[in-house]
């Protein structure tokens, strides 16, 4: 099924063999933006380049059982276009599914610091506290996760016990800094889940520190944002569970997110 929008573009040697490449993307579930038959040439490569105007990762050319001329190759490697050709579809298919992994890989690289999962921690005890923060020193605490999972890079904040916040008039939030690493039973650690403890060396705010602003006695929030969320719905889904998302949703009514 060719939509015409987004998807990648296809091309097949007979109106035969489109058609039977066709029906496989479907089942695949790869969308299809524009089709051929025939060698591919530079006008191929010019409309699948389009894509990079709306979804890069669509800027490649699915060609069964075609060559692609000379003149083609060096436009596809101007415009960064993707060009796999099989004489069998499945190779296609396994070619395509192998670098659209290798993409969502890069993209949650990329993402991973605005992505923030949602967490809500508590300081295990008051003997727990090993380096209090302030003037830049960080803050070393060990953490008990009570939901959510806590994971390295997670930006955490606290109450401002008794103000709110002038924007939403609900309670205000202070941001105390981020996880910069985690031990369990003393091996690094890049995740913890709820019922687990870890040793949380967090890169604090300046001004910050435990017994200034916060205590044992504070739960420690993910701190997320509109754009934070945004980012977990497009490149993690997969990795949340259903508390998960619970706990998202009500973190996001907690800070009045929009």
């Amino acid at each position: 099924e060719v939509n015409g929008g987004l998807g990648v573009y296809a091309v097949a040697s007979t109106l035969g063999s489109l058609e039977a490449l066709l029906e496989f993307l479907k089942t695949s579930k790869i969308p299809v933006s524009a089709v051929n038959i025939g060698p591919i040439h530079k006008k191929d490569v010019i409309k699948a380049s389009i894509m990079h105007e709306f979804k890069p990762e669509y800027a490649t050319i699915l060609a069964f059982d075609v060559n692609v001329v000379k003149e083609a190759e060096l436009q596809a490697k101007e415009s960064q276009v993707k060009i796999f050709t099989a004489e069998i579809i499945y190779h296609l298919f396994d070619k395509f599914t192998a670098y659209m992994a290798d993409v969502r890989r890069e993209q949650q690289e990329k993402a991973a610091s605005t992505a923030v999962f949602p967490v809500i921690c508590q300081i295990s005890s008051p003997d727990h506290v090993w380096c209090r923060g302030g003037g830049g020193d960080p803050i070393l605490v060990g953490l008990a996760v009570k939901e959510g999972t806590l994971k390295r890079g997670t930006p955490l904040c606290v109450e401002r016990r008794g103000m709110k916040d002038p924007d939403t008039g609900m309670q205000a939030y202070l941001d105390i800094g981020r996880v910069m690493s985690m031990e369990v039973d003393r091996k690094p650690a890049e995740a913890v889940k709820a019922g687990k403890s870890a040793a949380v060396k967090i890169d604090a705010v300046t001004s910050i520190a435990y017994g200034r602003q916060f205590d044992h006695t504070y739960p420690l929030y993910a701190r997320v944002t509109r754009k934070s969320i945004d980012a977990i719905k497009e490149f993690f889904k997969e990795d949340l569970s259903k508390d998960d998302w619970a706990l998202l949703l009500k973190l996001k009514k907690q800070y009045g997110v929009i």
